[in-house]
């Protein structure tokens, strides 16, 4: 079967240019030979998944792409009122929270609706609307391509931090062929996020059953353009381009009352959607001539309007990261991982 080896036909963004080669990965032993094959050969290797988190330089990729399309859940039930899964890398991570809903487990259900595969979930350790993966995650099974074993990180080696692991800060040296969480069963999960509180009618800290937080979240993040849409350019993204900054006690107290503020274990976290908007960029915002535009939706949302390329979108990025230092002194960085760019 022919593959179409340009990144844009690939990724969210819908742009990128070509890889030199292409290998799809069905099972774990693939996956593993095939990274292990490149780096014996010197090849340069790009991991692509749901292609939700990768903004690729018009140029392509001057290496091989594997594409992870394993597949496989495995549950035991322990009989304590949880329930662990163990899911492949290349399972798509929306299929598995809407199947841990409809059997009535928490845990991910505020996790609904984000885009990708269920590999990428620990490298970032995804979150939204106040749950993270790390939360549930008990261990990756990764190779690691320094020493060409396979093992079991348990979720206390991962250094997980607001958006990000020991598997981001070291790309080059992790696989990761699948998670295990461990999940609560009983029909109910706890909301823990004002926006997501108000829409269900409830208090943070309280209880709601995870059919109803994943059908608000379903509907809160297609009100913003997070629910992709072919339709819909404000879907044409890799979700939020900029993370929310930490910064000192200091700087959040210089900044205005009107800022929105969040504990952070190291500082406090601010919101980057805040700041944008504050620094003068509003929705819907382009640079002169490009069809890469701010979403009309969400100010965190980078969004190809049509037609938009890696360049373009990244000269959105730096004109917006630099309103941002300009009116606070704070340096936005970006959420996606990008290839062949940089800001």
């Amino acid at each position: 079967m022919d593959v179409d080896l340009s990144l844009a036909s690939h990724t969210t963004l819908r742009v990128g240019g070509p890889a030199d080669s292409w290998h799809t990965a069905e099972s774990d032993d693939a996956l593993v030979a095939a990274v292990t094959a490149a780096d014996s050969d010197g090849r340069p290797v790009l991991l692509l998944g749901g292609g939700s988190n990768l903004l690729v330089a018009d140029e392509g990729f001057r290496g091989t792409v594997i594409s992870v399309e394993t597949r496989g859940v495995t549950v035991v039930e322990t009989g304590r009122d949880e329930v662990t899964l163990t899911v492949a890398a290349g399972e798509v991570w929306d299929d598995v929270v809407s199947r841990v809903v409809a059997h009535g487990w928490s845990g991910v259900e505020a996790l609904s609706g984000i885009p990708g595969r269920v590999g990428a979930t620990p490298v970032q350790n995804v979150g939204a609307y106040g749950q993270e993966v790390a939360q549930v995650i008990r261990s990756v099974r990764v190779l690691d391509r320094r020493s060409g074993a396979v093992s079991d990180l348990a979720s206390e080696n991962c250094s997980f931090a607001y958006r990000t692991s020991a598997l981001k800060q070291d790309p080059q040296r992790w696989v990761v062929l699948s998670v295990t969480m461990q999940l609560r069963t009983g029909d109910l999960g706890t909301v823990s996020y004002a926006e997501l509180a108000d829409a269900l009618g409830t208090e943070i800290g309280g209880s709601a059953d995870v059919q109803a937080i994943r059908g608000a979240v379903l509907s809160l993040r297609a009100r913003k353009g997070m629910v992709l849409s072919e339709s819909d350019h404000d879907t044409w993204s890799a979700g939020s381009f900029f993370t929310n900054p930490v910064v000192s006690e200091a700087t959040a107290g210089a900044l205005p009352d009107g800022c929105p503020r969040f504990p952070a274990s190291d500082g406090v976290k601010v919101s980057a959607a805040w700041l944008i908007g504050e620094a003068g960029i509003e929705r819907g915002y382009a640079l002169p001539g490009s069809r890469a535009a701010i979403s009309t939706k969400h100010s965190l949302a980078l969004c190809n309007r049509g037609g938009a390329t890696a360049a373009e979108v990244v000269d959105l990025a730096r004109d917006v990261r630099a309103h941002v230092h300009a009116a606070f002194g704070i340096t936005l960085e970006p959420e996606p991982v990008l290839v062949g760019l940089t800001l």
